[in-house]
């Protein structure tokens, strides 16, 4: 499986060769699809799932908004295909163990969820944007800062 996806990503690389290296194509295509994913089950989720409406926390006062009530259930989703493309795909040179990676990755991830439910919180309720566009702009974003993190961080590679 990993074999036939690789050469599915590397058959559409040679245009671009002269910018990036392979491994950043990979992980734009990897990151592209992680992220058309998140932004495909957010809508799905935003829209018919909870009909955009807020939700109501049965345990607690309170509710959830329908913006973050999707965001909860998109990053669920994401992350575990998130953490597998950039596992088996991207940073396959990381000798760190797998449970590392994982709780590595799952730190990067918490982060860009604080930070992407900051962005869409003052988005759609100051700047009144529609959810999915907010959601767009806040993917483009955070997938620089994600890069960087995953690349240094979660599947780092040691120095010989």
């Amino acid at each position: 499986m990993r074999k036939a996806l690789l050469q599915i990503i590397d058959f559409f690389y040679p245009p671009f060769s002269r910018w990036l290296s392979i491994h950043t194509f990979r992980y734009i295509a990897s990151g592209g699809t992680t992220a058309a994913s998140g932004i495909v089950v957010f809508y799905i989720v935003y829209n018919f799932i909870l009909h955009q409406k807020d939700v109501v926390l049965p345990f607690a006062p309170g509710m959830i908004t329908a913006p973050v009530a999707a965001l909860i259930i998109e990053s669920a989703i994401t992350f575990i295909i998130g953490f597998g493309l950039n596992k088996y795909l991207v940073f396959t040179k990381s000798e760190l163990k797998g449970r590392i990676q994982l709780f590595r990755y799952g730190t990067v991830v918490a982060t860009n969820i604080l930070l992407n439910f900051a962005m869409l919180k003052l988005m759609v309720e100051t700047f009144h944007f529609y959810p999915t566009i907010a959601k767009f702009i806040c993917t483009a974003i955070l997938a620089v800062f994600s890069y960087f993190s995953q690349k240094h961080f979660s599947f780092k590679v040691k120095k010989k």
